[in-house]
């Protein structure tokens, strides 16, 4: 057009609109390439007879109707899932929020409990951390050498009695509170002083202060927490698949660990596809049910 100088490719760069696509552009490509294109094929194997060495044969909805009227091991590590997560996540949230206001008077080590207690958050889901806690409690173990320390004769068998070998999961999982806690840790820090010097003129002690004052301030982390870490409850793969592998006789089966065993091991990858789907519409139904009930206890009035 006339009169329109043509525009070097520093100054287009420099415009606003453009200089933002660009800068956003390494995330939406690999976005794109590594979540949205593989979920979509994931989406469509989900909907075949696949074994991996073998092409792709569409099979409608067989795999979903096996999953739901004939697989009993389906059923069995949902349970399991469930019952780790609603326990385990509890747990650590409440561990975390205990461990947060011990460690909200500063003192001279205040920095260095801080940076222990967050230690397990960060090595806690390791393969080594997994391969130490399975040496704890085996019947050789930290765990029952320590019971025979202080008199209580054992050997007990830890990860082989069904009804303890969940709970060395959940333990470990429980363990691992220190994102929590750091999150609590700020919040706290945030609620001011008035507010308790106003309730301790009221006459309210420290008991009343805690559930009056401290806990309504303190919902929308808890809820915050309560969500993200719900999510990585049906997600734990590690702690399962390296200390129990589903034993003993799926006691412990975490639905990851199945449909990897599934995908990988049994290569009924088409299944596993499908499997990965239900997961998805598991967690993206309790969180919505978590959003659902927010206004029923989650205080968001600020201070």
């Amino acid at each position: 057009m006339k009169g329109k100088k043509n525009l070097t490719f520093k100054q287009f760069l420099c415009k606003e609109s453009v200089a933002g696509v660009v800068f956003c552009s390494p995330f939406i490509i690999g976005f794109l390439m590594f979540m949205i294109v593989p979920m979509g094929i994931s989406l469509y194997y989900s909907f075949c007879d696949y074994n991996i060495l073998t092409p792709a044969v569409f099979s409608g909805a067989k795999n979903y109707i096996k999953m739901f009227t004939d697989d009993e091991v389906f059923w069995q590590t949902i349970g399991v899932t469930f019952y780790f997560a609603l326990v385990s996540v509890p747990l650590r949230l409440i561990f975390a929020l205990i461990v947060a206001m011990i460690l909200l008077k500063t003192t001279k080590a205040t920095g260095f409990y801080r940076a222990a207690y967050y230690l397990p958050s960060i090595i806690g889901g390791s393969v080594a951390v997994a391969v130490l806690w399975k040496r704890m409690w085996a019947t050789d173990g930290v765990i029952n050498t320590l019971l025979n320390a202080i008199g209580i004769e054992t050997s007990f068998a830890w990860l082989g009695n069904t009804s303890t070998a969940i709970w060395v999961l959940i333990v470990l999982a429980v363990w691992q509170f220190g994102s929590s806690m750091l999150i609590f840790l700020s919040a706290l820090k945030q609620i001011p002083a008035s507010l308790y010097e106003a309730a301790t003129v009221d006459g309210a002690n420290k008991w009343q202060q805690f559930w009056k004052v401290t806990l309504p301030l303190l919902t929308p982390n808890i809820f915050f927490n309560l969500v993200m870490q719900m999510i990585n409850g049906f997600l734990a793969f590690t702690q399962c698949f390296i200390i129990t592998q589903g034993k003993p006789l799926n006691s412990t089966l975490f639905y990851t660990v199945y449909m990897y065993q599934q995908s990988f091991e049994f290569y009924n990858t088409g299944y596993g596809a499908a499997l990965a789907w239900i997961m998805l519409a598991i967690i993206g139904l309790i969180t919505l049910v978590l959003f659902a009930t927010k206004k029923f206890w989650v205080y968001e009035g600020g201070f």
